[in-house]
């Protein structure tokens, strides 16, 4: 059998440490070229923009009254809603750019430089973050104009924050797959919007789930959004965090240890 010497592991350990570090900084890199996409053409955050102010403004005056009174007391249940909702639909965008990308052959340039090849799909994911921090911020500055005030204080509304990030980047391994294995962009988002409106809408997002018909509660028990939704919620509204964030936590941990493989996997073969 043969036995590799000391001076063979020492060298192959320093070139593995030499090329994840590599390709760290080629993610990076990466990251700020999706930063600098976004500040050449700002019409890409139209989505995290807008979305906050049109949701918000809309549901709190139309649904308000109808559903807890007044507009003012619908907002403790709404805006953690649409800080889950702008996120999880911003998330969709990994995958849409992700194809894009690869249909204009973006992607075959890379192969051509010295970079790790895992850096354009790592780069384009940690972009994201910097889009989710902007809509985030946006949705709660919008709802502190409209009078909503969480009483559940400044460090439980940044753990919210944080919280609904990560849920959101876990989320958007499921697109870059969606991304890596689709046809076209297009495709991309009508699978991806089709799965999301049925998700966010048979949730406890807008309405109270006890209103619902009794098969309709169960869905919207067991939807995986609702449960971030009232976690998010009690974060804000009361700063506790129960049963709920920890389900959704383990939820992203698992979204994440089966896609992101697949994910790199289907994206190193096809790059």
């Amino acid at each position: 059998m043969k036995h590799m010497s000391p001076q063979s592991t020492a060298h192959r350990q320093l070139k593995n440490r030499a090329s994840f570090s590599q390709a760290v900084r080629n993610s990076l890199t990466m990251a700020y070229r999706g930063l600098l996409k976004v500040r050449r053409t700002p019409e890409q955050l139209f989505d995290i923009t807008f979305q906050p102010i049109i949701f918000t403004l809309m549901f709190t005056y139309v649904f308000g009254g109808a559903i807890a009174g007044n507009a003012h007391n619908y907002l403790p249940m709404i805006i953690p809603a649409i800080l889950i909702q702008t996120l999880i639909g911003a998330s969709v965008v990994s995958g849409v750019q992700l194809r894009e990308d690869m249909d204009k052959g973006v992607f075959d340039r890379f192969k051509s430089l010295p970079i790790a090849r895992i850096s354009p799909l790592a780069g384009a994911l940690l972009a994201d973050v910097v889009r989710y921090v902007i809509a985030a911020v946006l949705t709660f500055a919008m709802g502190f104009l409209v009078g909503y005030r969480p009483e559940g204080g400044i460090t439980s509304v940044a753990l919210a924050v944080v919280f609904s990030i990560g849920c959101a980047w876990a989320i958007s391994w499921i697109f870059a797959f969606f991304g890596v294995i689709a046809r076209n962009a297009a495709s991309v988002q009508g699978i991806s919007m089709l799965a999301l409106f049925p998700l966010m809408f048979l949730s406890n997002a807008f309405v109270p789930v006890k209103t619902m018909p009794d098969w309709l509660q169960w869905i919207a028990k067991v939807n995986p959004l609702s449960h971030m939704i009232t976690a998010a919620r009690e974060l804000v509204n009361h700063g506790t965090i129960g049963a709920d964030f920890a389900l959704s936590l383990l939820g992203a941990a698992a979204i994440i240890a089966i896609f992101a493989p697949i994910t790199v996997r289907v994206y190193m073969r096809r790059a």
